[in-house]
């Protein structure tokens, strides 16, 4: 998956109006340097988790799991139904570590038109090569 990791991260600008409709988090460490992030956004009635990432160095303490609650109260906080995301099937760190945080799988003839066509982007932009799913879990 070198082409993953190699893959452009968005832009400045980007990033910005995600900052700027209050829908970016980021995680430090105690000496303020950021050790991960969450970015959201809204699909329908659903709050949907863009990007979520935390340092390798910084892993298994629990950074991600506070990342994703604060896009769950986000969600809540705007009345939406579900918190969702894609994720890779087939990597140990993703799709499993998110059904032990209660995402259950959404399958293809149950995606909203919304998470359809984020699915077909993803696949569109070369993910698709490998096995994706998405996942979902409610707010309320």
């Amino acid at each position: 998956m070198a082409e993953i990791a190699e893959d452009e991260p968005l832009s400045v600008d980007e990033l910005a109006e995600f900052q700027a409709e209050g829908r970016a988090w980021a995680a430090v460490d105690a000496d303020g340097s950021p050790v991960g992030y969450l970015l959201v956004k809204r699909v329908g009635a659903d709050a949907h988790v863009e990007q979520v990432s935390v340092h390798p160095s910084r892993a298994r303490r629990g950074i991600g799991r506070r990342l994703l609650e604060t896009a769950a109260d986000w969600g809540r906080g705007q009345g939406l139904v579900n918190l969702t995301l894609t994720t890779f099937d087939e990597v140990p760190w993703n799709a499993p570590y998110y059904r032990r945080l209660d995402f259950h799988d959404v399958p293809d003839d149950a995606l909203e038109p919304g998470l359809f066509q984020i699915v077909a982007d993803e696949a569109a932009a070369g993910l698709a090569r490998w096995p994706r799913m998405v996942l979902s879990r409610p707010l309320v």
